[in-house]
């Protein structure tokens, strides 16, 4: 993996390269400074456990006041509001909101049929994954990922604070695709039954899995702002077949004989545009974001256009 660069003479932007194993691309500073001005949006007052820039549903010590209460013995002098004591002579203690940090979680689906796609989805999906983690990092909130695989969610090392992007994307340059079935339902019912603090959650998957259903509505009982971003290649959207063929399973091994002529490639996008739609709706039923990611989106076009104007990111 290349760290930062340093410009040259000439004073141009300094590339922040991601491992190869993700993708040769850059991420530049111009990049990363633009990221740092986006916070992953959590619409409920959280508990954290360190000061980060989210508001707590504790009163604590920071710039935002909030209400008085009446002095007790043993709370700290400093406290006290003495304008008021001048004008009404009653010990007032000041009251504000304090600002604590938040666990951003991304499930990163890394099944087999993550690993197929031009462009690669897996590829893709490990850029999103970090690019959203260096936006929770820079908000100085903690990140959890995990990375869904057979019935479990393998849980990365947790990172807070900007100098962990590397380490982030070392994690997620090793992530390859699963070798058999992946149960997308039973990893992110592992992770739920192990999230202990609520927050911004992603899930980015193809979402081809029959319990998908079940998967999103698990997530959103966690109580956590869940956005789901499908991913889908360009093969996926707009298959380019055409005569005899045999499908296989890239999971399973299981195959299927087709002849893919216009009708058949008009149904499949009919019944591609009708899931579409199901995913969409039960989504928003639970208060869930459904965000399509295909792989030809560009990176920046994801995080500043498509993810903003879905409030998953401000």
């Amino acid at each position: 993996m290349s760290g930062p660069t340093t410009g040259g003479a000439g004073g141009g932007a300094k590339p922040v390269f991601l491992p190869s194993a993700v993708d040769p691309t850059v991420f530049d500073e111009a990049f990363l400074r633009q990221l740092e001005r986006l916070m992953l949006v959590s619409r409920s007052a959280v508990r954290g456990g360190l000061k980060g820039v989210r508001r707590s549903v504790k009163r604590g010590q920071s710039v935002e006041f909030t209400d008085y209460r009446d002095y007790a013995l043993g709370d700290d002098l400093r406290s006290l509001d003495w304008n008021v004591y001048a004008r009404l002579e009653k010990l007032l203690i000041k009251l504000f909101i304090e600002e604590e940090d938040v666990t951003v979680h991304i499930l990163l689906d890394a099944s087999a049929s993550m690993g197929g796609g031009a462009p690669d989805k897996l590829v893709f999906a490990k850029r999103a994954a970090a690019a959203l983690a260096y936006v929770g990092l820079a908000s100085y909130d903690r990140v959890s990922i995990a990375i869904l695989q057979g019935r479990v969610a393998r849980r990365l090392p947790a990172a807070r604070g900007i100098g962990r992007i590397f380490q982030v994307m070392a994690d997620l340059s090793a992530v390859q695709p699963s070798a058999g079935p992946t149960d997308i339902f039973a990893a992110c019912r592992h992770y739920a039954a192990q999230l202990r603090q609520r927050g911004p959650l992603l899930l980015i998957s193809d979402l081809f899995d029959d319990g998908i259903d079940r998967a999103i509505s698990e997530l959103a009982g966690t109580r956590c702002e869940v956005a789901v971003l499908h991913t889908l290649s360009t093969d996926e959207l707009d298959p380019p077949l055409e005569g005899d063929l045999r499908l296989v399973d890239r999971e399973t091994g299981a195959g299927v004989d087709i002849t893919a002529d216009l009708g058949t490639i008009d149904a499949y996008k009919a019944r591609l545009a009708d899931w579409q739609a199901h995913l969409e709706g039960i989504s928003a039923r639970r208060r869930v974001s459904y965000v399509p990611t295909p792989t030809t989106l560009p990176l920046a076009d994801l995080v500043f256009a498509e993810l903003r104007r879905r409030r998953v990111v401000a």
